[in-house]
C-alpha cells in the first residue's frame, strides 16, 4: 500500500494546511490569556486520553494490533473536524481552535514516545518494533508543523484565499478519510469481522468516557457550558487522519490502522449527537464563571 501511503501522507499535510488557513497568532497565544479552559482541555487530550486509552486495553484484553491502533489514535490531537463539531454543537470556537493548535503542537513530542511504549508493551518479544523516536518526531513535524505554519503565513498575506479554501479543504479532508477506511476494509476483509468485534466495542467506549470526562471535568472546574461542550468534543473527536498516516505510514502496518479506522466512523456518529445535544441546550452566550484564574 505504499501508493495508498504516499497519498495518505500528502492528505494530512493538505487537512493540516487547510487548519493554518483557519489560525491566526492570537489562537497560540490564547493560552496566556485564557489559561483555565485551555490547560483543562489540553490535561484532557495529552494525558487522561491515552491513560483511559490504556485501562480500557487492559480491561477488553483485545488483540495486540487493535490495542496498538488504540494507542496511536489516543496520541493524536485533535483535527478541523472538532472544530466543525464544536461550531455546529454551539460550543467555543476560539477555545476549540486555540485546543487545536497547541496541542498539534505538543504532540509533536509526545506521539513517538505514546506509540513506542505501545509497540514495546503490546507486541510479543520477537515481533517488537524499534521505533526511531527522532526520526518519528521529525516525520510528524513535516507533516504537521510545517503545512499549519505555511497555511498561517498565507493567511496573513492573502486572508480572503484563506476564507475561500477554508471549506473545500474540510470536505476534501473527510473524502480522504473515509477513501482509506473503505480500502482498509476491502484489503482487511478477511480479518475483518473479528477486528471490528474488537475495535467496535472499545472505540465506542473510549470516545464516550472521554467526551463524558472532558465535560465533566469542565463544569466541575467552573467553565461555562459552551467551554464544557468545546472541551468534551476536542477530548473525544480525535485527528483519524493523522492516526492512519502513523499505522500505515510510520509503522507500515494495516492491522494497526483498523481501530482508529473505526473510531473515525465512530466518532461522527458521536458527534451528530453532540451537536443535536448542543443545539437543544443552546443559549444566549454565558460569561465565563472564572476567565482569569
Amino acid at each position: 500500500m505504499e501508493v495508498g501511503t504516499i497519498i495518505l501522507a500528502i492528505s494530512l499535510i493538505i487537512i493540516m494546511f487547510g487548519m493554518g488557513l483557519s489560525l491566526v497568532k492570537a489562537d497560540f497565544l490564547r493560552i496566556i490569556e485564557r489559561p483555565k479552559a485551555i490547560i483543562i482541555g489540553l490535561i484532557n487530550q495529552i494525558i487522561l486520553l491515552p491513560l483511559i486509552a490504556y485501562a480500557l486495553i487492559v480491561l477488553f484484553k483485545v488483540d495486540a494490533a487493535i490495542a496498538i491502533g488504540i494507542m496511536i489514535l489516543a496520541a493524536c490531537p485533535g483535527g478541523p473536524t472538532s472544530n466543525l463539531i464544536t461550531h455546529l454543537a454551539k460550543g467555543d470556537i476560539g477555545l476549540s481552535v486555540s485546543l487545536t493548535a497547541v496541542n498539534s503542537l505538543v504532540t509533536v513530542f509526545t506521539i513517538p514516545f505514546i506509540v513506542d511504549f505501545a509497540l514495546k508493551h503490546f507486541l510479543d518479544a520477537g515481533q517488537v518494533i524499534e521505533l526511531d523516536k527522532l526520526k518519528t518526531i521529525l516525520q510528524v513535524f513535516v507533516i504537521v508543523i510545517i503545512p499549519v505554519a505555511i497555511g498561517m503565513w498565507i493567511k496573513n498575506l492573502k486572508p480572503n484565499f484563506a476564507k475561500k479554501m477554508q471549506r473545500p479543504v474540510k470536505i476534501a479532508s473527510a473524502a480522504v478519510l473515509f477513501a482509506v477506511i473503505i480500502i482498509l476494509v476491502l484489503k482487511q476483509k478477511e480479518d475483518l469481522i473479528p477486528y471490528l468485534k474488537q475495535a467496535g466495542l472499545i472505540a465506542l467506549v473510549l470516545n464516550v468516557v472521554t467526551m463524558l470526562l472532558g465535560y465533566l471535568s469542565a463544569k466541575l472546574l467552573r467553565l461555562n457550558l459552551s467551554q464544557s461542550i468545546t472541551i468534551a468534543i476536542e477530548s473525544g473527536i480525535q485527528n483519524g487522519t493523522m492516526a492512519l498516516a502513523i499505522a500505515l505510514g510510520i509503522l507500515m502496518n494495516e492491522s494497526f490502522a483498523i481501530a482508529p479506522a473505526v473510531y473515525s466512523l465512530i466518532m461522527f456518529l458521536t458527534g451528530g449527537l453532540v451537536i443535536g445535544l448542543g443545539l437543544s441546550t443552546s443559549s444566549p452566550p454565558e460569561k465565563a464563571q472564572d476567565e482569569t484564574s
